[in-house]
């Protein structure tokens, strides 16, 4: 099941640093820009994005051939983000490319092929990005 709501919190650690926790999960993790703004000490917001994109779509074709009762080998994705400039000369993420590796048996390949089909539609992220999502932003000073 989903939760209806993920609580997300940042924190500034100095530079383009930020710690990142959920109230939904234990534990910290960190999260920096690419040099030459930040360090690079953690994965960049569009490398969270890329990487949001291919686990939740690798999670859906997964779910698939499990409900399928496909005995799955092996999932391996890539994903290459393409950045590029828009016409104001603001960078936004251009491009999202995703190879999904699924290892099954032979005997499976009509069932795969039937989950082909039909995964992306419930992976959760992917349809909403293109779909486009509204977002709230508010300024408030402490």
């Amino acid at each position: 099941m989903v939760n209806e709501l993920i609580h997300t919190h940042l924190k500034h650690e100095g530079g383009y640093k930020f710690s990142v926790t959920f109230d939904e999960l234990p534990g910290t993790f960190h999260a920096d820009e690419e040099a030459p703004l930040g360090k690079g000490l953690g994965p960049s917001p569009a490398m969270m994005l890329s990487s949001a994109v291919g686990h939740c779509l690798s999670s859906s074709l997964l779910f698939c051939l499990e409900k399928s009762k496909v005995p799955v080998k092996e999932v391996a994705t890539d994903v290459e983000t393409s950045l590029r400039r828009n016409e104001k000369g603001r960078w936004r993420i251009g491009e999202i490319k995703v190879k999904l590796n699924v290892t099954v048996s032979d005997s499976d390949k009509e069932k795969l092929d039937r989950c082909k089909g039909m995964f992306e539609d419930f992976c959760i992220v992917t349809e909403s990005v293109r779909e486009g999502i509204e977002v709230d932003v508010k300024v408030e000073k402490d």
